[in-house]
């Protein structure tokens, strides 16, 4: 009995554990949206990191978050044993996916801050109205990876599932932003 009572309240814990990692998730990503819903656009970039302009810095910067975060991606198939071929994962391979992580995301704050302080939540058109959506997904799944990863107890499949959230949500971003910019003609890409 008393084992069946220990396994119940581990999976309770486990439960509101998850309950509470995704609830900051989200609202991390509602928050970041009604902020830059209800914040008045400034219409113009604060800085642009050497890049002829806001455009240009933040299809690169998120194009070089987007990279790193496959190197995440590889990295973590091969510690779990998932990277058909490789063997066994090298000691580096456990620092590199973190640092890459780390990397991809303070690559992606000078991106976010320019959609939010510069063109705030936009909704004019389907691509502008996902890419908004996108957006604060992608840092309410990070919140929930991060905190999912200092948590114990929670099953084995969050993790997994909270870094495909993230690795989807930029490759998105990407898509209805990056490779737009870079597809149109006219525009200067550095």
């Amino acid at each position: 009995m008393a084992a069946g009572t220990d396994r119940a309240e581990r999976q309770t814990s486990a439960g509101a554990a998850l309950g509470v990692t995704l609830l900051v998730g989200a609202a991390v990503a509602v928050s970041t949206g009604v902020y830059a819903r209800v914040h008045e656009p400034a219409g113009r970039p604060l800085f642009t990191l050497g890049f002829s302009g806001m455009l240009p810095m933040k299809a690169w910067l998120t194009t070089a978050a987007a990279v790193l975060l496959f190197v995440q991606l590889a990295t973590a198939l091969w510690m779990w044993g998932r990277l058909p071929g490789a063997g066994p994962a090298p000691s580096w391979a456990g620092p590199l996916h973190r640092w890459s992580g780390t990397t991809a995301f303070v690559l992606t704050l000078p991106v976010a801050f320019h959609c939010i302080w510069a063109l705030g939540f936009a909704s004019d058109g389907t691509r502008v109205l996902l890419h908004s959506l996108l957006g604060c997904a992608f840092y309410g799944a990070y919140a929930a990876k991060m905190i999912s990863l200092r948590t114990s107890g929670l099953p084995g499949w969050v993790l997994p599932v909270l870094g495909s959230t993230v690795l989807v949500s930029l490759v998105a971003i990407w898509l209805t932003a990056s490779l737009w910019f870079f597809t149109r003609s006219g525009i200067p890409h550095v």
